[in-house]
C-alpha cells in the first residue's frame, strides 16, 4: 500500500516541477521511483523513508550544482555597468596626477581617470573601461 503513497509523491513532485520555471522538486522524483519500488516489494517503511531521503538529499546537492551549470542563465547588465568592458576613445588629455581628462563611449562624454597615479593618455588614444567609480570612467590602455 505504501507504493501508491510514493506514486502521489512522484506525481505531485513532477506537477510541481511543469508548473515551475525553476528547478524544484525535480530532486524528489528519483527518490519517490525507488521509494514505490520498495513499497511495491513490501520493504519495510523505513527502508522506504531512507531511500526516498538519500536520493533526494543527492539530487539536491550533488545534481543541482552539476545541472546548473547547464541551465544558467546571463544576468543582462544595464544601465552603467552595460559599458564596463567597452572601449572609449579620449577626447581631452587624462592625467590622474592633475585630475583632468574625458572619453567618450557609445556617444556620451564622461569624465575618465587611469587606474593608476602615474597614467597618463593623450587626445585620441582608444582605452578599455574596467571600472566606474562615480560618474568617472576608470580605464586601462588595451
Amino acid at each position: 500500500m505504501e507504493g501508491w503513497f510514493w506514486i502521489v509523491v512522484l506525481a505531485v513532485a513532477l506537477v510541481a516541477e511543469l508548473i515551475t520555471e525553476q528547478l524544484v522538486s525535480i530532486w524528489f522524483v528519483p527518490g519517490a521511483l525507488v521509494a514505490s519500488i520498495l513499497g511495491f516489494v513490501d520493504a519495510p517503511i523505513y527502508w522506504q523513508i531512507i531511500a526516498f531521503l538519500v536520493l533526494s538529499i543527492i539530487g539536491v546537492f550533488v545534481f543541482r550544482r552539476f545541472l546548473s551549470k547547464f541551465f544558467k542563465r546571463e544576468v543582462a547588465r544595464t544601465g552603467v555597468d552595460a559599458i564596463i568592458g567597452e572601449k572609449c576613445v579620449v577626447t581631452e588629455k587624462i592625467s590622474n596626477f592633475a585630475g583632468c581628462g574625458q572619453a567618450k563611449v557609445k556617444g556620451q562624454v564622461w569624465s575618465a581617470r587611469g587606474c593608476s597615479d602615474d597614467d597618463v593618455f593623450e587626445e585620441g588614444e582608444v582605452l578599455q573601461i574596467v571600472a566606474i567609480e562615480g560618474v568617472k570612467l576608470i580605464c586601462k590602455r588595451i
